[in-house]
């Protein structure tokens, strides 16, 4: 059990929010020369490839069983079409508007957990869930009167990982983090591959297999290692953090996927794009904040002494 170190666990935080952007900036460039289902497979193939000899040395708990077990396959398929719509968005969408679209997830968990859940909402927070919204279809608006309906895709992507995390919430306290990423990367892998060779089989592109280039390889590997580098760094940050500390810090991704963006692509958000990413920052900001506050105040609640 790991004791509290803030700042260590900040610093990891810091390192996912680069890190996550520049696998999705390898995604972009493979974008239009490798088939999307390979990409997906392979990245899934790299996190199995990468974890399970990590959680063999370790001894980490990987094995799922009952109720746990069909949650994480509906955790898993829920992960390949998120990334899937993800990768295909980035392809038509600027890599900051894709990022800062898919950060309307916040407001989709707040609304679900109020619905199926049972989670108590106050009104300021859903206002500020509209006006994040407000601040999404901003940075939408551009970019569907660019590429049209490609410009909807990250809005897909926050619904599916909202329902995502609420499935991890489920089984978080029954599964190592790190054997639960195995498992789902071999889970991947076994959901993906019958499709693919189907596919490839048939001659049914954009699914079948190519033979990729020694340069579209590299690329290949890059995001697999990124994408569980990314993963890693989050769950060791909740390890040395609290959760309310780290959460704030996830909208340090969008900048740093500005900068990638025009670094790697050339790419600066329009200024009615900008706004509605400052809107959407400051409105998930708030949300996060006052679910923070709300967790306090609950906890020294509790710890009231009751009358006797």
């Amino acid at each position: 059990m790991h004791s509290d170190r803030p700042i260590f666990g900040i610093l990891l935080m810091l390192g996912f929010c680069i890190v996550a952007p520049m696998g999705y900036a390898v995604a972009k460039l493979l974008s239009s020369s490798v088939p999307l289902a390979e990409v997906v497979l392979l990245r899934f193939a790299l996190q199995a490839a990468i974890l399970f000899p990590l959680i063999w040395f370790a001894g980490r708990a990987w094995r799922l069983a009952g109720r746990v077990f069909w949650l994480a396959l509906l955790r898993t398929v829920l992960h390949i079409v998120g990334i899937a719509l993800m990768f295909t968005a980035l392809r038509y969408l600027p890599l900051a508007d894709a990022v800062a679209i898919a950060f309307v997830m916040p407001f989709f968990m707040l609304l679900l957990g109020w619905f199926f859940l049972g989670e108590e909402v106050g009104l300021r927070r859903l206002l500020a869930c509209g006006v994040g919204f407000l601040g999404t279809l901003l940075v939408v608006q551009p970019s569907f009167a660019e590429v049209g309906w490609p410009a909807i895709l990250p809005v897909l992507v926050a619904a599916n990982f909202a329902v995502f995390m609420l499935i991890t919430r489920q089984i978080a306290r029954e599964t190592d983090p790190i054997g639960l990423q195995a498992i789902s990367g071999v889970m991947a892998v076994v959901l993906i591959l019958p499709v693919i060779l189907l596919a490839t089989f048939w001659e049914r592109a954009p699914q079948m297999l190519i033979l990729p280039s020694q340069t579209q390889w590299m690329l290949l590997l890059a995001i697999g290692v990124l994408g569980t580098l990314a993963h890693l760094l989050m769950t060791w940050a909740l390890q040395y953090a609290p959760s309310a500390t780290l959460a704030p810090m996830q909208y340090l991704e969008i900048p740093f996927a500005t900068v990638i963006g025009l670094l790697i692509f050339n790419e600066i958000p329009d200024p009615l794009a900008s706004l509605g990413i400052a809107i959407t920052m400051a409105a998930g900001l708030y949300v996060i904040l006052r679910e923070r506050a709300t967790a306090q105040h609950l906890a020294a609640k509790a710890a009231q002494p009751t009358p006797a």
